[in-house]
């Protein structure tokens, strides 16, 4: 058996898994921080629908 093409093939096998394990991980890490990002984004809109409550309260107190 010729070794070359074997290790040839093991070399390519273990260089394709390593990119799609790196790849697997980025793709894993950018997905937590947009979560992050909605997170924050809800947690305003959920304050500024809070606040403009406390406004129109206010205002209407202020009639």
């Amino acid at each position: 058996m010729n070794y070359e093409i074997l290790f040839s093939f093991l070399g390519s096998a273990l260089g394709c898994i390593g990119g799609i394990l790196a790849s697997q991980k980025l793709t894993s890490y950018r997905l937590e921080q947009l979560e992050e990002k909605v997170n924050k984004h809800n947690n305003l809109v959920e304050r500024m629908t809070v606040s403009e409550l406390k406004i129109k309260i206010m205002e209407e107190k202020l009639k």
